[in-house]
């Protein structure tokens, strides 16, 4: 039923008829009124205005507004929206039980002469979608909302996609721009909704270098959407030949989660590859092959170990240490109570100069503080910037005399990864022995891995010989990652942290909250303490070791990023004389896999930063990039190698969302149709009735200029009755 036009009140007849009788009362009262005042005129005028003011308020009571048609531009556009991204490659099973590609089953639907009439004017545009960042995403909403705004009387929208989005704004935004269009949107669902069974290597963690007869822990997961359990072999390549495979059992419809060790012996630039065996049922054979580059060096590992008393944790560390033969061990014991350093082969008689502390990798500091005779203020706004410029680690031992309690006031004290308690300087100790208990982090970190297996390694922390003090610890700070926890003690925020870490800057800092680790040999001798310290060392060095150069170390985090990853690029520059470049032109050139190449222009930091250079870029594209730094002023140069991994948000075997397109078609009014229906669509849009014309409303009674004048009017009422004293 057509709807009338004009001035419409939305109040029924009664209320209508008694308004009205109510109005006209008034004016019999006011026409009373006249004649008892002997028909003045200043009467009549208030009498008159008093029933106008009536009126409009009783026209406000009754809702009026005013109804127009307008009529709508002619809808002769048909838009035909396809997705290209990489999700549409995925293959699925077809009818016939082979496979075939999302994209080659639309294809059909993607010539013109499908959607046009036979009669009537109707333009089909096609147009082809994924996202701004390229095809390795999609992104419906962004399709949907250009397609809007670039195009003028849309009949409709069909859009043939898979309906995986993972880029941009929800596509239900843009859905409620086209229901507030009149334009229905007619999705055709690709794909399968069911996963394609399939094995695939979903991560490689191989670390970019490693050293020359160290053992490496190459982590991997395994995706199963097998049925049922698969036994399948994995082998470990370099250069292309198999160095080590073995045999694991991955579960059905699962993540499988292992790891690797490998000995590098050569040195040298290797290319190592990880290969998961593909079984009969493995319909995507593809994507079961991954492959980095791995520099193999020979170590050279500068440590520094500061510490205030030779306690037991001291003297079992520097052992450790001072036996492994890829670290250079230099100690500086303060002996703060004999007045004097200690000496011997390998210790200093003072705390290095910043010149002097550039060339150390590490620093442990034990039980030691700013009070006389040991640290000074300058010397630890030393160590913080040494630590964040330079990518070096720092590890916090605190001891039973608390002198790291006067730490509070210097530049080191927010470095720290907890709360220190500053009721227990000294820490606290009991009779009851405590034990380390991993956290979900400590579980799979290589910090604490103490064997290969990964139940084995929560066992054997269980085990370990307990201590007897810990250090007073209120939390761990925000941004810090608790690795392991008390057994049994607690603190206002729950377990109490042992092992905590965090990063500052481009460096790393680690807390250990007791001195008792010498006791895990235990029965055991070197086995676990000299693994842990020797991990740790190593792990807090990783950065500063991968890039060491001449004069100049260029390294950039994180080390296996994926396409779109905003990555950072830093850079250390040593000057003619060995001191850090703290102002100057860094350059750093990009030749990515396919050969196009750009330029990053690195910025000197301020500050605490001063002496690093830095700057960021995003790759676009998976594979091996070369970089090259330059920094004129020195001469200096620096190459490091880059490996993108592919961006799996459109990976093979993701399953279609036709839910998603579903929300698409009911939101828009719409029909969600599948492939193998999708012939009869281009006749039901065509036989679909034209859009209704618009029907404009203006509400009169809400409209601001309507309560102006009526305000405007009653102000102008009561000034005319205090004129004629009318109260």
């Amino acid at each position: 039923m057509q709807e009338a036009e004009g001035l419409v009140f939305q109040a029924s007849g009664p209320e209508l008829w008694i308004g009205l009788l109510l109005v006209l009362i008034l004016g019999w009262l006011g026409l009373t009124a006249w004649n008892r005042s002997g028909r003045k005129g200043s009467a009549a005028l208030m009498e008159g205005f008093r029933l106008l003011l009536a009126l409009l308020v009783w026209s406000s009571l009754c809702g009026p507004e005013w109804r127009a048609v307008q009529s709508r531009k002619e809808r002769n556009t048909l838009v035909v929206l396809h997705d290209r991204s990489a999700s549409m490659e995925i293959a699925d099973v077809d009818a016939d039980g082979g496979l075939a590609s999302r994209a080659s089953s639309i294809e059909p639907l993607l010539a013109r002469e499908v959607w046009e009439p036979e009669e009537g004017e109707l333009e089909v545009v096609l147009e082809p979608f994924s996202s701004e960042t390229g095809e390795g995403a999609t992104d419906i909403h962004g399709a949907l909302s250009r397609v809007l705004e670039s195009h003028e009387g849309l009949r409709g929208v069909v859009l043939l996609s898979d309906g995986d989005w993972n880029e941009g704004l929800p596509p239900s935004g843009a859905a409620a721009r086209y229901r507030m269009k009149g334009v229905p949107v007619f999705p055709v669902g690709a794909g399968s909704e069911v996963p394609l069974p399939d094995l695939s290597l979903e991560e490689m963690n191989a670390p970019t270098y490693c050293v020359s007869g160290k053992p490496v822990r190459i982590p991997y997961a395994v995706r199963s959407s097998l049925g049922q359990d698969q036994e399948v072999a994995v082998t470990l390549s370099v250069d292309g030949a198999a160095s080590l495979i073995r045999q694991v059992r991955v579960p059905a419809m699962a993540l499988f989660q292992d790891s690797l060790v490998w000995e590098p012996l050569a040195i040298g630039d290797f290319r190592l590859s990880l290969e998961v065996e593909s079984v009969a049922a493995d319909r995507v054979p593809d994507n079961n092959r991954r492959e980095v580059p791995v520099s193999v060096r020979r170590e050279a590992l500068r440590v520094l170990v500061v510490e205030s008393v030779p306690r037991w944790e001291y003297r079992y560390l520097r052992n450790a240490l001072e036996r492994d033969p890829g670290v250079d061990l230099g100690c500086l014991l303060f002996h703060p109570h004999l007045g004097g350093q200690g000496d011997g082969p390998g210790y200093r008689q003072r705390f290095p100069s910043p010149e002097e502390l550039n060339g150390f990798d590490v620093c442990f500091l034990g039980d030691v503080g700013m009070t006389t005779g040991q640290l000074t203020m300058e010397e630890t706004r030393h160590l913080r910037q040494w630590v964040g410029t330079q990518a070096a680690g720092l590890v916090f031992l605190p001891g039973r005399y608390g002198w790291q309690e006067t730490l509070r006031e210097s530049a080191l004290f927010d470095l720290l990864p907890v709360e220190p308690d500053a009721s227990r300087p000294m820490g606290v100790g009991a009779n009851r022995p405590g034990h380390f208990v991993l956290t979900e982090s400590g579980r799979s970190s290589l910090l604490t891995r103490l064997t290969d297996s990964a139940d084995e390694n929560v066992r054997i922390w269980r085990r370990l010989p307990g201590f007897h003090w810990h250090a007073g610890v209120v939390r761990a700070r925000i941004g810090s990652e608790v690795l392991a926890v008390h057994d049994w003690r607690t603190t206002s925020g729950g377990r109490l942290p042992l092992i905590v870490t965090r990063t500052h800057g481009t460096g790393k800092v680690l807390f250990m909250g007791t001195d008792g680790a010498w006791r895990w040999r235990e029965g055991v001798e070197d086995r676990y303490h000299y693994r842990f310290w020797g991990q740790v060392a190593r792990w807090m060095a990783y950065q500063r070791q991968k890039a060491k150069g001449e004069s100049m170390r260029l390294f950039c985090s994180p080390d296996h990023p994926r396409v779109g990853t905003r990555v950072a690029l830093h850079a250390n520059v040593l000057d003619a004389v060995g001191n850090l470049l703290e102002q100057g032109e860094v350059e750093v050139g990009i030749r990515a896999p396919s050969g196009r190449g750009h330029a990053v222009r690195l910025e000197p930091g301020e500050g605490e930063a001063r002496g690093l250079f830095t700057g960021y870029f995003e790759p676009g594209e998976p594979g091996l990039h070369i970089l090259e730094a330059h920094c004129p002023e020195v001469g200096a140069a620096a190459s490091a190698e880059l490996t993108v991994q592919g961006s799996d948000r459109e990976r093979q075997g993701r399953i279609a969302r036709h839910d998603v397109l579903g929300e698409i078609a009911a939101l828009t009014g719409g029909r969600l149709t599948p492939l193998t229906e999708a012939s009869g669509l281009p006749a039901f849009i065509h036989a679909l009735p034209e859009p209704r014309e618009d029907l404009r409303r203006i509400r009169l009674w809400a409209h601001p200029i309507w309560w102006g004048t009526l305000t405007v009017l009653l102000g102008i009422f009561w000034y005319l009755r205090k004129r004629t004293s009318m109260i």
